[in-house]
């Protein structure tokens, strides 16, 4: 059961058969059916939400359907809101991974990977996302969940494994996340989500401050001034457990 927004819907990892964005979770579930037999999946994240929206939405649908395993990512979004802090953020963290725990799952939680060097500002941020990823690990180890951390994985420094938007990793970073996700869990990953790198397109390398913001970050803003989301209008794209073909 795979708990978030859009890192776990899959946001900048196209469908190759056309359909919703794919992403880390389904490649994940994809692997664990070939060695978990009769394994199901379901995944209720959606883009754009915050943290408290996430567990008001998702936990309790969740629990209902009695997973074994609980992915959960959340507050990337709140970290970049005015007036964030994440003392509030980390305490209800702990309560929702002690329900998950409670329920009889084992869960696995995350820090977010490096975005600050590669979307232009962003620096000044930086301790927002360090603190929120020092918080999860506490989580983590105070409820033996498991951790995957995305921020000490340094392969996030490239930018060849971000989308154009520079704010979601595109099929390669999310080909190196469910890499992650399988060595955390004991599944065996695909080779191929570790061939070589293809050359970063010339339009991207390009592309400057200026032009970034214009194309990505004033939609971005002008949905919040307007107390808009990207995910208003979006479904779980798999709500209910089942089976994996």
């Amino acid at each position: 059961m795979a708990i978030g927004d859009s890192f776990t819907e899959g946001v900048g990892d196209p469908d190759p058969d056309g359909g919703r964005d794919r992403g880390w979770a389904d490649l994940f579930a994809e692997r664990a059916a070939e060695e978990w037999p009769g394994f199901a999946y379901a995944n209720l994240a959606v883009r754009g939400r915050l943290f408290d929206r996430i567990v008001d939405e998702q936990v309790v649908p969740a629990i209902r359907q009695s997973p074994d395993l609980v992915s959960f990512a959340a507050g990337a979004n709140d970290a970049l809101r005015p007036g964030y802090n994440h003392v509030p953020l980390a305490t209800r963290a702990h309560e929702v991974v002690r329900l998950l725990k409670a329920s009889g799952a084992q869960v696995v939680l995350f820090t977010c990977a490096d975005v600050t060097p590669h979307i232009p500002g962003m620096r000044m941020l930086r301790k927002r996302f360090t603190d929120m990823n020092e918080a999860y690990r506490k989580v983590a180890k105070r409820h033996d969940a498991i951790l995957v951390d995305l921020w000490e994985d340094r392969a996030f420094d490239d930018p060849r494994l971000w989308a154009v938007d520079r704010l979601h990793m595109n099929t390669l970073g999310h080909r190196r996340v469910a890499h992650d996700v399988c060595l955390a869990l004991g599944v065996a990953p695909d080779p191929a989500w570790l061939d070589p790198l293809p050359d970063l397109p010339r339009p991207r390398r390009e592309m400057n401050g200026v032009q970034w913001a214009g194309r990505h970050l004033a939609p971005w803003v002008k949905r919040r001034l307007t107390g808009k989301s990207s995910g208003d209008a979006v479904t779980p794209k798999r709500p209910d457990l089942t089976k994996v073909k």
